[in-house]
């Protein structure tokens, strides 16, 4: 054949590859279709598919280092719309895409992730109800995790110190948000766990969009609240948003400052529940004064015992001073009581840290959140924030005077 160029099948293939991947409309494509033939392949986490429509199909790769931000799980007879360029497989001569984001079409990657996982953890049972423990009626300790720079943990502060002043409180600061908040979290749950710090433990934070609290659907962390031997109360967001989280805790508060009020008793209803035994107590025994002492009224109507009226007037003197002493130690019992109680709630409130700001008191921050307690810590230039009971200001250093500072400290 005179005049023609002898190619080998490898020459071919990587010529009409180079004519693919060279053609720039081919290079980003958007496509519709449904997947079939898929194959996770969890050595190398690469996705192995074909994109089928009516007749016609394609076959598809999408690799692990675009395969892993897919938040859900791909499945036959799924219809998607894929982002990917044309390229051709030299060895078996057949083009194919290069998949490089997958989206499912009609519903969000992140509300169907939430569907799938919501479903295959019910199947495990890790939602049921008979997994649920009741939460201690008066802790003695709570473990906050959330943000300690929030405005959940602002309330969830105020109302146990009010509710409940006996309690004692032990944040764990955790991110809430973005890629490394799941582990953040459940670091705090782990800590909590392993000292058995607390009797109860509240996690969560703030209200925000779906892809703002998708920390609370880490599948990571939703096994760990279900794991915590220490009871806990999920509070993401608000009323409306509902999180994998919510499902697997003990309780979930629909908002952080309605589970500060389900994790503590109200110190006022308490209070007077005790006033209420105290009278019911005070009633019973003068019910049985009452009792006794018509008995011996009784008994003394009998002709055989008149003589011995003086006997039993000594004794029965001597009953309602036995009578009045009880009821005069019970009544002195209750009201030591209460006086601690109110006692404990004075200390505990001068120990918040929110009242200290009311004072006049501040708190001083890098950047970055690191606290400051000494003037070596920082740098000229360096910008600093200064937290106030109404808010922070937000400032450069422009000089540093350690002499002074030695001072103040002596």
């Amino acid at each position: 054949m005179p005049g023609k160029t002898l190619l080998t099948v490898s020459q071919l293939n990587r010529y009409v590859k180079s004519v693919l991947e060279g053609d720039f409309r081919l290079k980003d494509i958007l496509l519709r279709g449904e997947i079939s033939n898929f194959v996770d392949h969890y050595k190398s986490g690469h996705f192995y598919f074909t994109l089928k429509e009516g007749e016609a199909a394609v076959k598809a790769v999408m690799f692990a280092a675009y395969a892993k931000n897919v938040p859900f799980q791909p499945k036959n007879g799924m219809a998607v719309i894929v982002r990917a360029s044309v390229t051709l497989y030299e060895r078996d001569g057949s083009y194919q895409l290069s998949v490089y984001d997958m989206q499912p079409e009609g519903k969000g990657s992140l509300q169907l992730a939430y569907e799938q996982l919501l479903e295959k953890l019910k199947q495990e049972g890790l939602f049921d109800l008979s997994r649920k423990r009741s939460l201690p009626p008066y802790p003695e300790k709570v473990g906050l995790i959330t943000s300690d720079t929030g405005a959940a943990l602002h309330d969830m502060l105020n109302i146990i110190t009010r509710r409940y002043p006996p309690a004692k409180l032990i944040l764990y600061p955790a991110l809430v948000q973005g890629k490394d908040a799941p582990q953040s979290l459940i670091a705090g749950l782990e800590y909590l766990n392993r000292n058995r710090s607390c009797d109860l433990i509240i996690i969560g934070r703030g209200g925000g969009s779906l892809e703002d609290l998708w920390a609370f659907n880490d599948e990571r962390l939703v096994r760990a609240v279900a794991a915590s031997e220490i009871p806990v109360i999920s509070a993401v967001g608000h009323e409306t948003d509902v999180t994998l989280c919510d499902f697997a805790a003990d309780l979930r508060a629909p908002t952080p400052s309605a589970a500060a009020e389900l994790a503590v008793p109200d110190r006022q209803q308490l209070l007077s529940r005790l006033e209420r035994l105290e009278q019911e107590l005070q009633a019973m025994l003068r019910h049985k004064l009452s009792s006794a002492q018509q008995y011996f009224d009784s008994v003394l109507q009998r002709e055989s015992l008149r003589n011995s009226k003086a006997a039993i007037d000594r004794r029965r003197e001597r009953l309602s001073q036995i009578g009045q002493t009880i009821q005069n130690h019970v009544t002195e019992q209750f009201s030591d009581a209460e006086e601690q109680l109110r006692s404990k709630g004075e200390q505990l409130s001068l120990l918040n840290p929110w009242n200290q700001l009311q004072r006049g008191w501040s708190v001083t921050e890098k950047a970055d959140g690191e606290r400051i307690s000494s003037v070596k810590a920082v740098q000229e230039g360096e910008k600093i924030v200064t937290i106030l009971a109404d808010g922070r200001l937000y400032s450069r250093i422009e000089n540093i005077n350690v002499e002074i500072g030695l001072k103040g400290a002596e």
